[in-house]
């Protein structure tokens, strides 16, 4: 049996906070990547060759460092998240991005959190005070400012749909993978899900070689910086905090995103934000902190999530 994770911790320590932060980071980056990739690349070969860099990346580090492989009941756990979270995420994330404007399809993200917090709330013995659900509806405010201050327009497509079921689906495969993390590594857990997640993305194969060949070497570069870092790494990064921290805690720190991407348009493509998108950051800020210092009960031992045992029965 592989050594257990360190202990959970319910309150929002250093070392979580810093991996949350580098997620969040990568992830916000992988805004641009997905953009250069659409231009050269249909949104299924686009998730395949993501993946298939970060399960090539994982799987030479898993062969040389021996990670063991879960047994049977685990194994089957881990694909059937994985499958939602990974494969069906990103496919229908990509899906409908190529018809939905990138604000409308912030603010259908934007409702993972929330999700997330109903899921953990109602399977997870999670629990958040009238304080960080006021937290939670601030930073979708804020978003939501974001969005109108970039000046795009919202409009709800049929491809809005595909985004909010991948908000969905991404929302179980952080809240169920939870147990898992109680008993695995999560170094472990992730190169596995990462791996098993790309095996179903094979069906994109037809056509896949085509694609590569006609594509430019900015859209190779872009989409080997995805598979590599806000994949393999952000994952991993991600995994390691929800290991630790209660997962509408972690997730709340979504909102922070947008505000991340602002901050890297700025840097990398010289882009101002208006004052309203500042405020708008501010906003969504002043939510994530609302949810992380007021926002959570204090909780008597006996109260621990029981989200294991349901899943195992």
């Amino acid at each position: 049996m592989s050594a257990l994770p360190s202990p959970h911790h319910e309150g929002l320590d250093p070392l979580s906070l810093t991996a949350i932060l580098v997620t969040l980071v990568f992830w916000a980056s992988a805004f641009a990547g997905i953009r250069a990739g659409l231009e050269a690349f249909s949104p299924g070969h686009l998730t395949l060759y993501r993946f298939g860099v970060a399960a090539v990346a994982l799987g030479v580090y898993a062969l040389v460092t021996r990670i063991p492989l879960p047994g049977k009941g685990d194994l089957a756990r881990i694909f059937g998240l994985s499958f939602m979270g990974i494969t069906l995420y990103h496919v229908l994330l990509n899906s409908g991005e190529v018809s939905v404007p990138a604000g409308t399809a912030s603010l259908i993200i934007a409702a993972g959190p929330v999700i997330t917090a109903l899921l953990a709330t109602r399977f997870g013995g999670e629990r958040l005070n009238a304080l960080g659900w006021l937290g939670t509806l601030v930073s979708l405010g804020g978003v939501a400012l974001i969005v109108l201050g970039s000046g795009q327009g919202v409009s709800f497509t049929q491809g809005a749909l595909l985004i909010l079921g991948a908000a969905l689906f991404t929302s179980i495969y952080f809240v169920f993978q939870k147990p898992l993390l109680r008993r695995m590594n999560p170094l472990h857990f992730t190169v596995w899900s990462l791996l098993l997640g790309a095996l179903p993305l094979l069906v994109f194969l037809p056509g896949f070689a085509g694609e590569l060949r006609a594509a430019p070497l900015s859209a190779h570069l872009a989409l080997i910086y995805l598979g590599l870092f806000p994949s393999a790494l952000a994952y991993l990064t991600w995994t390691f905090a929800l290991s630790r921290v209660p997962a509408s805690t972690t997730t709340s720190f979504l909102y922070v995103s947008p505000v991340l991407a602002i901050l890297i348009a700025m840097v990398w493509l010289g882009e101002l934000p208006r004052p309203v998108t500042l405020l708008g950051g501010a906003v969504a800020v002043a939510g994530v902190v609302l949810v992380n210092t007021l926002g959570r009960p204090r909780r008597a031992p006996a109260q621990e999530p029981q989200l294991q045992e349901p899943l195992e029965a």
